[in-house]
Parts: structure tokens; C-alpha cells; sequence
């Protein structure tokens, strides 16, 4: 299991530290990830994704058009969560609508940017027909979602966690991408980069505040 995680690296708090301490070191760690220019590599030293030097808007830009300009490696700051959102592709079929529910297959990488490591991904051979699976519902505009464990037990998130709630950092895509299914391989099913700080991040994160780097890709499930 801790190989097909692919290395998990868990960052271990400092009782001297206070936690005005840790987030100010979160808040150092993401402006120097923002900037570094950097390629993100597995644990065998393979390249996981480019990042390269991130290029920051705010929502009043993002929400003129709701694109993330890939050639200038766009960025969206959402300021009331601190989460970072870049859109590679808005996917295929429509957004989800209010009242609507689904259930959505996410295949993902989390690298720990405090601990510059991968911390777990689901894209291996392991997990490769038993990706994690979310049950998303929109709820008057307001987007929920729980990680299905009824399915195969549940993916790698649930499994390393051992939580159901999806991270809060997970949802903020959910808004702004379509949930459909790929029917051509013309067609590209949604995927984002996130950077979520410990606040929006799995219990792990929280706790000892760090933030994390995602690579996501959001695919309505098959009935």
C-alpha cells in the first residue's frame, strides 16, 4: 500500500511552533512555490508536471471570462479561501446545475509544497480500476460533495484519510468546469491545478498546516 501511494510524506508540526508560526510559514512556502519556475518530479524522479512561474489574477479578472490563459500560466486567487485554481481544461458536457446531482470520477497527485515531495496520487497501476469517486450535488448554487465508499471501498483519498468529506479545495473547480463524459478522443474531460492551503485541504493539511499542490481531472461516471 505505502508504494502505491507513491511515497506519502506526512509533515510532523512543531510544538514551538505556534500556529501563527506555521501559517506564516505556509504563507512564505506558497509566494516561493509561485515563483520558483519549478517541474514537480514522482518519487522515482520521474516528471509529475511543469508548474513553472505562476502568473496570479485576481476573481474580478477570472470572472470576466472564467479562463485561466494557459500560455501566460494563469492563476486564479479566490480571497475568501485562499485557494489557488488553474483551469487546463473546462472539460466536456455542461456545468453542474442547481438541484442537480452527480457522481464523478477524479483521478489526482498531491504534492506536499512545505515537504517538496509527492504526498499521494491515485495514478498508478494499484489504483488504475479503483480511482477515487465523489458524489457531488448543487444545492442552490451551493456545491457539496462526499467521497463514495461503496464502490470498491473507496479510492486513495479515502484511504489514506480516512475521511469522506471531500476537501474543501477539491470543490472550488466544481463551479466553473463541466461534468460530462468523453465520447471522442477529440474531447477532454476536465482537469485543474489547484494549490490549497491547509485550510482548504484534507485533515492531514489541517492539522499540521500545509499546503498542497493538486493536479485534478473530473469525469462524470458512467451509470
Amino acid at each position: 500500500m505505502a508504494l502505491c501511494l507513491s511515497g506519502m510524506y506526512l509533515v510532523s508540526c512543531n510544538d514551538d511552533e505556534t500556529y501563527a508560526e506555521q501559517k506564516e510559514k505556509e504563507r512564505k512556502a506558497i509566494d516561493a512555490f509561485i515563483k520558483r519556475d519549478v517541474m514537480l518530479l514522482d518519487t522515482q524522479g520521474d516528471s509529475l508536471c511543469y508548474v513553472g512561474k505562476i502568473n496570479v489574477i485576481s476573481e474580478a479578472e477570472f470572472l470576466m471570462d472564467s479562463i485561466t490563459d494557459l500560455e501566460r500560466n494563469e492563476y486564479v486567487v479566490f480571497s475568501g479561501s485562499g485557494v489557488y485554481m488553474q483551469i487546463v481544461r473546462k472539460g466536456v458536457g455542461e456545468p453542474l446545475r442547481s438541484g442537480q446531482s452527480k457522481r464523478v470520477v477524479s483521478r489526482y497527485f498531491e504534492y506536499n509544497i512545505l515537504g517538496d515531495s509527492l504526498q499521494t496520487t491515485n495514478r498508478t497501476p494499484y489504483w488504475a480500476t479503483n480511482p477515487d469517486v465523489m458524489d457531488v450535488t448543487n444545492n442552490s448554487g451551493t456545491i457539496s460533495a462526499s467521497f463514495n465508499t461503496t464502490i470498491n471501498g473507496g479510492g486513495a483519498m479515502y484511504m489514506v484519510y480516512n475521511k469522506t468529506s471531500v476537501p474543501s479545495g477539491w470543490i472550488v473547480p466544481l463551479s466553473y468546469i463541466n461534468l460530462g463524459r468523453q465520447v471522442s478522443a477529440e474531447e477532454g474531460i476536465a482537469k485543474v491545478r489547484l494549490i490549497v492551503p491547509h485550510s482548504q485541504g484534507q485533515t492531514d493539511a489541517t492539522s499540521n498546516v500545509y499546503p498542497c499542490f493538486y493536479e485534478i481531472t473530473y469525469q462524470e461516471m458512467r451509470e
